[in-house]
């Protein structure tokens, strides 16, 4: 299995938590976490992270906003976004923006890591 470091972003500090506890378990480095879409992008040009796990819903800057802006400075960041809000237009505006994959919460952890998985090898 590939592993990798991850930067998990979601406005919900027990959401990172989970997020974390469930990457960390697989072997996954968690390389940072942001609290909103700005800090993201912000960490993510720093650290430069292999996969970003995204909540749209977000203060500041929302996830959308945040993945076109990282998407912007590097076309290869691989980013999944992670939310509660499984309405199709967002879904399919995640994937227009650029991004790999999209989990619905509440997660179940074998879909997250499938997910994590499918999006590291590509």
């Amino acid at each position: 299995m590939q592993v990798g470091k991850i930067m998990v972003v979601d406005d919900a500090a027990f959401m990172r938590e989970m997020l974390k506890d469930v990457l960390r378990t697989a072997g996954h480095e968690i390389a940072v976490e942001a609290a909103n879409g700005e800090e993201a992008v912000n960490l993510y040009k720093r650290v430069k992270p292999d996969l970003v796990t995204m909540d749209i819903t977000m203060p500041e800057m929302d996830g959308l906003e945040a993945l076109r802006a990282i998407k912007k400075h590097d076309p290869k960041a691989k980013i999944i976004m992670c939310s509660a809000i499984g309405q199709k237009s967002l879904v399919i505006s995640a994937i227009q923006a650029g991004a790999k994959d999209f989990v619905i919460k509440p997660f179940h952890k074998e879909r997250l890591l499938e997910t994590v998985r499918k999006v590291l090898a590509q």
